[in-house]
């Protein structure tokens, strides 16, 4: 995995707790294939929702501007989202244009896309993918994605991603209780050994429009629990500092899994992840209610230099502590959806 080290790291804006920023979000659409119970349920994201018009969305010549602003200002790894971010038309472009930026430069998909796009994504130089898969069980995905697409449509594009060297893969599973649990091992048993990094997270108060729950919600010390009692696991040290999700590895060396705890073991005090919505509002926290338009700012002939100060001038005033503070009677107005802002 390629890594990349900021030359303006000593001079980077901390916010009030500290934290640096290194990781940039980027939704490049609001618009998705899937209607996931915990992103885009139907009862809100039907046939008549608003989505944004192309006018109300960043171009790629803005996106490009914007990150390459950003990185000056420390970042270090960009992740495109959505939305579906394979959706959104001519995305190789975007792809190639990003990747000659000093960053790392993943993307986060749900795989039906990913057999048509993997070698073209890989040859614009997108470095790394990670895969949403909330069951092998297709009547159990389905039921998590409410749609008709199959388990094997996501495998697929899992293995074309493989097949064209984007490697490790990273799958994500949204554990929600009493829905999708009992895909836990299958999932577990299904990567072992494929050098894919399966990782597992709680399901979250995103937004307002998933009915959350937090009796929905199945810690991570459980999600171990169950895979400890069939495979014993070891744990590893991140990656680096900031990384959301605990490390885990079979003793057998049948690869790694991870767990991603926001909800019982908040990660505040260590997050440096900064969001850019599709239509260019910049957000400090992925439980936020407002954002800071960037669209405006870049359209009405700002220099860079205006933009990289209100960059830092943004993130110095930053205190975000939400997932600290949750509580099952947690209210905080109206947040962000998740398919607006990316995970």
């Amino acid at each position: 995995m390629p890594t990349f080290t900021s030359a303006l790291r000593e001079e980077q804006a901390a916010d009030k707790r500290g934290r640096r920023i290194r990781d940039l979000r980027i939704s490049v659409i609001d618009r998705c294939n899937f209607r996931c119970v915990y992103c885009m349920p139907k009862t809100v994201f039907g046939r008549e929702y608003p989505f944004l018009q192309r006018s109300e969305i960043l171009s790629f010549e803005e996106i490009v501007r914007i990150a390459s602003i950003f990185v000056e200002q420390g970042v270090e790894k960009i992740r495109i989202t959505g939305g579906e971010p394979l959706l959104r038309r001519h995305l190789e472009n975007l792809i190639e244009q990003l990747a000659r930026l000093p960053v790392e430069l993943t993307l986060t998909t749900n795989g039906t896309l990913l057999k048509q796009k993997a070698r073209s994504l890989k040859d614009a130089g997108l470095h790394r993918v990670t895969v949403s898969l909330d069951g092998l069980d297709d009547a159990v995905f389905k039921r998590m994605n409410d749609v008709d697409y199959s388990v094997n449509d996501v495998l697929d594009g899992i293995e074309a991603a493989d097949a064209v060297g984007m490697d490790p893969i990273k799958i994500n599973c949204v554990i929600k209780r009493g829905t999708n649990d009992n895909q836990i091992l299958p999932l577990a048993r299904y990567f072992r050994h494929t050098g894919h990094i399966l990782r597992f997270i709680e399901y979250m108060d995103v937004g307002c429009s998933n009915g959350w729950k937090l009796d929905e919600v199945l810690p991570s010390s459980d999600i171990l629990s169950r895979i400890g009692e069939r495979f014993l696991l070891q744990a590893i040290d991140a990656n680096y500092p900031g990384e959301v999700a605990e490390r885990w590895r079979y003793a057998d060396g049948a690869g790694e899994i991870g767990v991603i705890s926001s909800v019982t073991r908040a990660f505040c005090s260590t997050c440096t992840r900064a969001r850019l919505s599709t239509d260019g509002k910049l957000y400090t926290c992925l439980f936020a209610q407002v954002g800071n338009d960037m669209r405006e700012v870049l359209r009405n002939g700002n220099s860079d230099e205006q933009i990289a100060e209100l960059i830092s001038d943004i993130w110095r005033d930053r205190n975000d502590r939400y997932s600290e503070i949750r509580t099952a009677a947690t209210t905080v107005g109206r947040k962000i959806e998740m398919s607006y802002i990316g995970g």
